[in-house]
Protein backbone atom coordinates (compact mmCIF):
# COMPACT_ATOMS: atom_id res chain seq x y z
CA UNK A 1 0.00 0.00 0.00
CA UNK A 2 1.50 3.82 -0.68
CA UNK A 3 2.09 5.97 1.38
CA UNK A 4 -1.13 8.40 1.72
CA UNK A 5 0.88 11.42 0.46
CA UNK A 6 2.12 9.76 -2.23
CA UNK A 7 -1.61 8.99 -3.17
CA UNK A 8 -2.51 12.51 -2.66
CA UNK A 9 0.16 13.71 -4.83
CA UNK A 10 -1.51 12.47 -8.31
CA UNK A 11 -4.17 14.72 -7.64
CA UNK A 12 -1.87 17.45 -7.05
CA UNK A 13 -0.24 17.10 -10.60
CA UNK A 14 -3.85 17.59 -12.49
CA UNK A 15 -3.64 21.49 -10.63
CA UNK A 16 0.10 22.37 -11.06
CA UNK A 17 0.25 25.14 -8.72
CA UNK A 18 -1.02 22.90 -6.17
CA UNK A 19 1.13 21.84 -2.82
CA UNK A 20 0.41 18.27 -1.66
CA UNK A 21 -1.72 17.64 0.15
CA UNK A 22 -4.37 19.54 -1.86
CA UNK A 23 -6.51 21.55 0.54
CA UNK A 24 -9.83 22.40 -1.09
CA UNK A 25 -11.96 25.19 -0.03
CA UNK A 26 -15.72 24.11 -0.35
CA UNK A 27 -18.21 25.95 -2.62
CA UNK A 28 -20.14 27.39 0.03
CA UNK A 29 -23.48 29.17 -1.35
CA UNK A 30 -22.31 33.07 -1.38
CA UNK A 31 -19.97 33.05 1.42
CA UNK A 32 -17.14 31.26 -0.81
CA UNK A 33 -16.44 34.51 -2.81
CA UNK A 34 -13.62 35.60 -5.14
CA UNK A 35 -11.48 36.81 -2.26
CA UNK A 36 -11.96 33.10 -0.22
CA UNK A 37 -11.42 31.06 -3.61
CA UNK A 38 -8.42 33.22 -4.92
CA UNK A 39 -6.65 33.36 -1.25
CA UNK A 40 -6.43 29.49 -1.16
CA UNK A 41 -5.06 29.00 -4.91
CA UNK A 42 -2.62 31.28 -4.23
CA UNK A 43 -1.59 29.16 -1.02
CA UNK A 44 -1.24 26.02 -2.74
CA UNK A 45 -4.94 25.06 -2.54
CA UNK A 46 -7.38 24.87 -4.52
CA UNK A 47 -10.66 27.76 -3.81
CA UNK A 48 -13.66 26.96 -5.25
CA UNK A 49 -16.77 29.75 -5.98
CA UNK A 50 -19.73 29.21 -4.02
CA UNK A 51 -23.32 28.70 -6.01
CA UNK A 52 -24.93 32.48 -5.98
CA UNK A 53 -28.36 33.60 -4.76
CA UNK A 54 -28.90 33.05 -8.87
CA UNK A 55 -26.44 31.59 -11.22
CA UNK A 56 -26.87 34.73 -13.48
CA UNK A 57 -25.56 36.54 -10.76
CA UNK A 58 -21.95 34.19 -10.32
CA UNK A 59 -20.85 36.16 -13.98
CA UNK A 60 -19.65 38.89 -11.31
CA UNK A 61 -18.11 36.76 -8.93
CA UNK A 62 -16.22 34.97 -11.99
CA UNK A 63 -15.23 38.36 -13.05
CA UNK A 64 -14.23 39.96 -9.96
CA UNK A 65 -11.75 36.53 -9.27
CA UNK A 66 -10.72 37.42 -12.71
CA UNK A 67 -9.35 40.87 -11.48
CA UNK A 68 -8.22 39.75 -8.46
CA UNK A 69 -5.96 37.27 -10.67
CA UNK A 70 -4.87 40.01 -12.75
CA UNK A 71 -3.73 42.26 -9.78
CA UNK A 72 -1.89 39.67 -8.04
CA UNK A 73 0.13 38.79 -11.28
CA UNK A 74 1.02 42.07 -11.68
CA UNK A 75 2.17 42.66 -8.30
CA UNK A 76 5.83 42.20 -7.50
CA UNK A 77 7.11 39.62 -4.85
CA UNK A 78 3.35 37.89 -4.89
CA UNK A 79 3.52 34.81 -5.38
CA UNK A 80 0.03 33.41 -7.21
CA UNK A 81 -0.52 29.73 -9.52
CA UNK A 82 -0.49 29.34 -12.81
CA UNK A 83 -3.33 27.99 -14.63
CA UNK A 84 -3.46 24.97 -15.10
CA UNK A 85 -2.95 25.45 -19.09
CA UNK A 86 -3.07 28.62 -20.58
CA UNK A 87 -6.73 28.99 -20.92
CA UNK A 88 -8.22 27.94 -17.38
CA UNK A 89 -8.73 29.51 -14.30
CA UNK A 90 -6.89 28.54 -11.20
CA UNK A 91 -9.97 28.46 -9.17
CA UNK A 92 -12.92 26.16 -9.59
CA UNK A 93 -16.85 26.90 -9.57
CA UNK A 94 -19.72 24.72 -7.41
CA UNK A 95 -23.23 24.35 -9.18
CA UNK A 96 -26.24 23.11 -7.43
CA UNK A 97 -27.97 21.15 -10.26
CA UNK A 98 -31.74 21.02 -8.70
CA UNK A 99 -32.14 25.26 -8.93
CA UNK A 100 -29.05 26.48 -11.47
CA UNK A 101 -29.34 26.83 -14.94
CA UNK A 102 -27.55 25.01 -17.25
CA UNK A 103 -27.62 27.18 -19.98
CA UNK A 104 -26.21 30.05 -17.57
CA UNK A 105 -23.52 27.56 -16.32
CA UNK A 106 -22.22 26.61 -19.64
CA UNK A 107 -22.06 30.23 -21.07
CA UNK A 108 -19.86 30.95 -17.76
CA UNK A 109 -17.62 28.56 -18.13
CA UNK A 110 -17.52 28.91 -21.74
CA UNK A 111 -16.05 32.79 -20.80
CA UNK A 112 -13.90 31.73 -17.74
CA UNK A 113 -12.71 28.48 -17.79
CA UNK A 114 -12.36 27.84 -14.38
CA UNK A 115 -10.62 24.70 -13.77
CA UNK A 116 -13.37 22.69 -12.15
CA UNK A 117 -16.82 22.63 -11.58
CA UNK A 118 -18.22 20.87 -8.41
CA UNK A 119 -21.73 19.42 -9.77
CA UNK A 120 -23.54 19.12 -6.56
CA UNK A 121 -27.64 17.72 -6.04
CA UNK A 122 -28.91 17.02 -8.74
CA UNK A 123 -33.23 16.83 -8.57
CA UNK A 124 -33.17 13.72 -10.95
CA UNK A 125 -30.51 11.79 -9.77
CA UNK A 126 -27.75 10.64 -12.13
CA UNK A 127 -29.47 11.51 -15.04
CA UNK A 128 -28.82 14.91 -14.23
CA UNK A 129 -25.19 14.41 -13.77
CA UNK A 130 -25.07 12.97 -17.16
CA UNK A 131 -26.32 15.66 -18.73
CA UNK A 132 -24.44 18.66 -16.91
CA UNK A 133 -21.12 16.49 -17.55
CA UNK A 134 -21.52 16.26 -21.27
CA UNK A 135 -22.75 19.71 -21.67
CA UNK A 136 -19.71 20.88 -19.77
CA UNK A 137 -17.18 18.84 -21.50
CA UNK A 138 -18.58 19.78 -24.88
CA UNK A 139 -18.11 23.12 -24.21
CA UNK A 140 -15.14 23.48 -22.09
CA UNK A 141 -13.26 20.13 -22.72
CA UNK A 142 -10.19 21.35 -20.08
CA UNK A 143 -12.75 21.92 -17.13
CA UNK A 144 -12.34 19.24 -14.46
CA UNK A 145 -15.96 17.50 -13.52
CA UNK A 146 -16.03 17.17 -9.42
CA UNK A 147 -19.06 15.34 -8.21
CA UNK A 148 -20.24 15.51 -4.62
CA UNK A 149 -21.67 12.24 -3.26
CA UNK A 150 -22.82 11.20 -0.03
CA UNK A 151 -24.10 7.32 -0.01
CA UNK A 152 -22.42 4.19 -1.69
CA UNK A 153 -24.95 4.13 -4.06
CA UNK A 154 -24.58 6.87 -5.54
CA UNK A 155 -20.71 5.78 -5.98
CA UNK A 156 -21.78 2.81 -8.13
CA UNK A 157 -24.17 5.02 -10.16
CA UNK A 158 -20.98 7.16 -10.89
CA UNK A 159 -19.03 3.89 -11.69
CA UNK A 160 -21.63 2.61 -13.94
CA UNK A 161 -22.04 5.49 -15.65
CA UNK A 162 -20.93 4.14 -19.22
CA UNK A 163 -19.65 7.58 -20.39
CA UNK A 164 -19.87 10.47 -18.27
CA UNK A 165 -17.89 9.60 -15.19
CA UNK A 166 -16.20 12.58 -12.99
CA UNK A 167 -12.75 13.84 -12.68
CA UNK A 168 -12.70 13.54 -8.67
CA UNK A 169 -15.36 12.65 -6.71
CA UNK A 170 -16.28 13.93 -3.39
CA UNK A 171 -17.59 11.84 -0.36
CA UNK A 172 -19.21 13.85 2.07
CA UNK A 173 -20.30 12.41 5.65
CA UNK A 174 -22.88 13.58 7.40
CA UNK A 175 -21.03 15.91 9.37
CA UNK A 176 -20.45 18.66 7.05
CA UNK A 177 -22.54 21.63 7.83
CA UNK A 178 -23.61 22.73 4.07
CA UNK A 179 -26.38 20.16 2.45
CA UNK A 180 -25.76 17.16 2.97
CA UNK A 181 -28.03 13.82 2.70
CA UNK A 182 -30.95 13.84 5.41
CA UNK A 183 -32.12 10.31 6.12
CA UNK A 184 -29.42 7.81 4.81
CA UNK A 185 -26.06 9.79 5.85
CA UNK A 186 -23.31 8.34 6.88
CA UNK A 187 -20.64 9.84 8.78
CA UNK A 188 -17.21 10.42 6.52
CA UNK A 189 -14.99 7.34 8.84
CA UNK A 190 -17.40 4.79 7.60
CA UNK A 191 -18.21 6.12 4.44
CA UNK A 192 -15.16 7.01 2.75
CA UNK A 193 -13.02 3.89 2.70
CA UNK A 194 -16.35 1.50 1.70
CA UNK A 195 -16.61 3.64 -0.99
CA UNK A 196 -13.11 4.17 -1.68
CA UNK A 197 -13.07 0.54 -2.22
CA UNK A 198 -15.71 0.85 -4.47
CA UNK A 199 -14.10 3.85 -6.86
CA UNK A 200 -10.37 3.01 -6.60
CA UNK A 201 -10.48 0.12 -9.70
CA UNK A 202 -11.63 3.28 -11.67
CA UNK A 203 -8.76 5.00 -11.30
CA UNK A 204 -11.15 8.00 -9.89
CA UNK A 205 -9.32 9.84 -7.31
CA UNK A 206 -12.21 10.60 -4.07
CA UNK A 207 -11.55 14.09 -2.21
CA UNK A 208 -13.01 14.04 1.68
CA UNK A 209 -15.61 16.23 2.98
CA UNK A 210 -17.77 16.82 5.99
CA UNK A 211 -16.13 17.20 9.22
CA UNK A 212 -12.74 18.28 8.82
CA UNK A 213 -11.40 21.34 10.15
CA UNK A 214 -7.43 20.71 10.77
CA UNK A 215 -4.25 18.70 9.89
CA UNK A 216 -5.86 16.32 11.95
CA UNK A 217 -9.11 15.21 10.33
CA UNK A 218 -7.38 15.88 7.10
CA UNK A 219 -4.89 13.06 7.98
CA UNK A 220 -7.32 10.82 8.73
CA UNK A 221 -8.92 11.53 5.49
CA UNK A 222 -5.39 10.59 3.62
CA UNK A 223 -4.85 7.87 5.58
CA UNK A 224 -8.94 6.29 4.82
CA UNK A 225 -7.78 6.75 1.20
CA UNK A 226 -8.59 10.22 0.12
CA UNK A 227 -6.29 12.11 -2.24
CA UNK A 228 -7.74 15.71 -0.82
CA UNK A 229 -9.78 17.24 1.57
CA UNK A 230 -12.49 19.67 1.75
CA UNK A 231 -12.59 22.29 4.68
CA UNK A 232 -16.23 24.25 4.50
CA UNK A 233 -16.96 25.58 8.08
CA UNK A 234 -13.07 26.50 9.19
CA UNK A 235 -13.10 28.62 6.24
CA UNK A 236 -16.05 30.48 7.37
CA UNK A 237 -14.16 31.90 9.79
CA UNK A 238 -11.28 33.55 7.73
CA UNK A 239 -10.37 36.93 6.62
CA UNK A 240 -11.83 35.97 2.73
CA UNK A 241 -15.44 34.58 3.50
CA UNK A 242 -18.24 36.64 2.30
CA UNK A 243 -20.67 36.44 6.02
CA UNK A 244 -22.10 38.67 8.68
CA UNK A 245 -19.68 39.55 11.35
CA UNK A 246 -22.61 37.93 13.49
CA UNK A 247 -22.66 34.86 11.72
CA UNK A 248 -19.12 34.49 11.93
CA UNK A 249 -18.46 35.25 15.04
CA UNK A 250 -21.20 32.43 16.37
CA UNK A 251 -18.75 30.00 14.50
CA UNK A 252 -15.92 30.74 16.39
CA UNK A 253 -18.04 31.19 19.31
CA UNK A 254 -19.94 27.48 19.26
CA UNK A 255 -18.70 24.43 20.88
CA UNK A 256 -19.88 20.67 20.46
CA UNK A 257 -21.40 19.93 17.09
CA UNK A 258 -22.83 17.18 18.01
CA UNK A 259 -25.42 19.51 21.06
CA UNK A 260 -25.01 22.69 19.10
CA UNK A 261 -26.19 21.70 15.47
CA UNK A 262 -28.62 19.89 14.13
CA UNK A 263 -29.63 18.73 10.64
CA UNK A 264 -33.60 20.19 9.10
CA UNK A 265 -35.01 22.24 6.93
CA UNK A 266 -36.67 24.83 9.34
CA UNK A 267 -33.65 27.87 8.65
CA UNK A 268 -34.46 27.02 5.01
CA UNK A 269 -37.74 27.48 5.30
CA UNK A 270 -37.69 30.66 7.34
CA UNK A 271 -35.37 31.89 5.17
CA UNK A 272 -37.86 31.24 2.31
CA UNK A 273 -36.10 28.60 0.74
CA UNK A 274 -37.77 25.56 -1.00
CA UNK A 275 -37.50 23.05 -3.47
CA UNK A 276 -34.28 21.42 -1.99
CA UNK A 277 -34.83 17.89 -3.20
CA UNK A 278 -36.26 15.69 -0.53
CA UNK A 279 -32.99 13.68 0.29
CA UNK A 280 -31.43 16.86 1.50
CA UNK A 281 -30.88 19.01 4.37
CA UNK A 282 -28.64 21.19 5.99
CA UNK A 283 -26.98 21.66 9.38
CA UNK A 284 -27.03 24.58 11.26
CA UNK A 285 -25.99 25.50 14.66
CA UNK A 286 -29.41 25.30 17.55
CA UNK A 287 -30.71 29.00 18.48
CA UNK A 288 -33.84 29.99 19.46
CA UNK A 289 -35.51 29.27 16.30
CA UNK A 290 -34.84 25.52 16.93
CA UNK A 291 -35.69 25.20 20.13
CA UNK A 292 -38.66 27.23 20.00
CA UNK A 293 -39.65 25.12 16.91
CA UNK A 294 -39.11 21.54 18.84
CA UNK A 295 -41.56 23.01 21.87
CA UNK A 296 -44.18 23.70 19.55
CA UNK A 297 -44.19 27.22 18.38
CA UNK A 298 -45.94 27.49 15.16
CA UNK A 299 -43.96 28.55 12.16
CA UNK A 300 -45.91 31.58 11.07
CA UNK A 301 -44.77 32.94 14.95
CA UNK A 302 -40.89 31.81 13.97
CA UNK A 303 -41.32 33.23 10.57
CA UNK A 304 -42.04 36.42 12.35
CA UNK A 305 -39.53 37.05 14.47
CA UNK A 306 -36.84 35.44 11.99
CA UNK A 307 -38.05 38.28 9.74
CA UNK A 308 -38.18 40.79 12.24
CA UNK A 309 -34.32 39.44 13.16
CA UNK A 310 -33.12 40.50 9.77
CA UNK A 311 -32.99 43.71 10.57
CA UNK A 312 -30.87 43.68 13.88
CA UNK A 313 -27.79 43.25 12.31
CA UNK A 314 -25.25 41.35 14.10
CA UNK A 315 -27.69 40.42 17.15
CA UNK A 316 -29.87 38.32 14.71
CA UNK A 317 -27.21 35.22 15.19
CA UNK A 318 -26.35 33.58 18.37
CA UNK A 319 -28.12 31.13 20.89
CA UNK A 320 -30.78 33.66 21.45
CA UNK A 321 -30.89 34.81 18.19
CA UNK A 322 -33.39 33.48 14.59
CA UNK A 323 -30.73 33.72 12.06
CA UNK A 324 -29.66 30.03 10.09
CA UNK A 325 -25.81 29.06 10.78
CA UNK A 326 -24.94 26.63 8.74
CA UNK A 327 -21.81 24.92 10.35
CA UNK A 328 -20.53 21.18 10.17
CA UNK A 329 -20.67 18.98 13.56
CA UNK A 330 -16.15 20.31 13.73
CA UNK A 331 -17.51 23.98 14.63
CA UNK A 332 -15.91 23.50 17.98
CA UNK A 333 -12.19 22.97 16.74
CA UNK A 334 -13.00 26.56 14.79
CA UNK A 335 -11.37 28.82 17.30
CA UNK A 336 -10.73 31.93 15.90
CA UNK A 337 -10.55 34.17 12.58
CA UNK A 338 -7.64 33.46 10.30
CA UNK A 339 -6.50 34.44 6.67
CA UNK A 340 -7.58 31.72 4.12
CA UNK A 341 -3.59 31.07 3.23
CA UNK A 342 -2.85 31.28 6.70
CA UNK A 343 -5.25 28.11 7.12
CA UNK A 344 -4.37 25.97 4.19
CA UNK A 345 -0.92 26.13 5.09
CA UNK A 346 -1.28 25.12 9.06
CA UNK A 347 -3.19 22.06 7.82
CA UNK A 348 -1.08 21.28 5.67
CA UNK A 349 2.09 21.85 8.29
CA UNK A 350 0.08 19.47 10.59
CA UNK A 351 -0.49 16.65 8.14
CA UNK A 352 3.27 16.61 7.40
CA UNK A 353 3.91 16.64 11.10
CA UNK A 354 1.34 13.66 11.34
CA UNK A 355 2.07 11.77 8.63
CA UNK A 356 6.05 12.39 7.80
CA UNK A 357 7.38 12.43 4.14
CA UNK A 358 5.70 11.19 0.86
CA UNK A 359 9.28 9.88 -0.16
Amino acid sequence: MSHPLQRAASLALAYPWTTTPLIISAPMRVMAGPALAVAVSSAGGLGFLGPNTKTDNMASDLEEASALLSTLRSTPNIALPPSTTSTTLPIGIGFQLWSDSLLTALKLIKQHKPTATWLFAPANGQKDLDVWTRAIRETQPETKIWIQIGTVSEAESLIAASSEKPDVIVIQGSEAGGHGRASDGMGLMALLPEIVDIVSPSGIPVVAAGGIADGRGASAALCLGASGVVLGTRFLASTEARINPGYQAEVVRARDGATSTTRTLLYNHLRGTYGWPQEYSPRGVVNRSWTEFCAGRPFDELKSEHDRALGEGEKGWGVEGRLATYAGAAVGLVRGVKGAGEIVEEVREEVGRLLGSSV
